[in-house]
């Protein structure tokens, strides 16, 4: 079972247009829902609670690239996601990247690192292969981050 179930909709229900998921996020993540700027999503990797925003702006890859308003939002959305991640996952560490070396579409990783993980205390990119998620814990997962955040914006 999948994550999607959201559409790429304004608010006012018509389809955004000029944004683009960029292909490798596409492949490696799903969708749990968006925000007012970003699109959530959830990366395949089972080793790590690993999520990551997007801002639904075509041709941004550098958050000073933002207006001002989309940053502060992209910020706002960041630390809603970051205190869910802390309450569900009760982390050591909470990890939050916007790197863009391989995928130059502005993304925002949230890692949920502890002191057990395999990569700790490196970084988590080419320590361990990717895990594929169990369906039913990956469907749980989503879920319960729907319902903490659908109070906070996400729809």
């Amino acid at each position: 079972m999948s994550c999607r179930g959201t559409d790429l909709r304004t608010n006012n229900g018509a389809f955004l247009a000029m944004f683009k998921l960029h292909e490798r996020l596409d492949q490696d993540c799903l969708l749990v829902g968006q925000f007012e700027l970003c699109l959530l999503l959830i990366s395949r990797d089972a080793n790590y609670p690993w999520l990551i925003l997007v801002p639904k702006r075509e041709g941004i890859t550098e958050i000073h690239q933002l207006n001002a308003t989309d940053r502060q939002q992209l910020l706002e959305e960041s630390c809603v996601l970051s205190q869910a991640m802390t309450a569900l996952f009760a982390p050591d560490k909470l990890n939050i990247a916007a790197l863009g070396n391989v995928v130059p579409q502005l993304h925002m990783h949230h890692i949920a690192r502890y002191h057990s993980d395999a990569a700790w205390p490196q970084p988590i990119w080419g320590v361990v292969p990717a895990d594929e998620y169990d369906p039913d814990m990956l469907s749980a997962r989503c879920e319960n981050l729907r319902q903490r955040l659908k109070t906070r914006g996400l729809r």
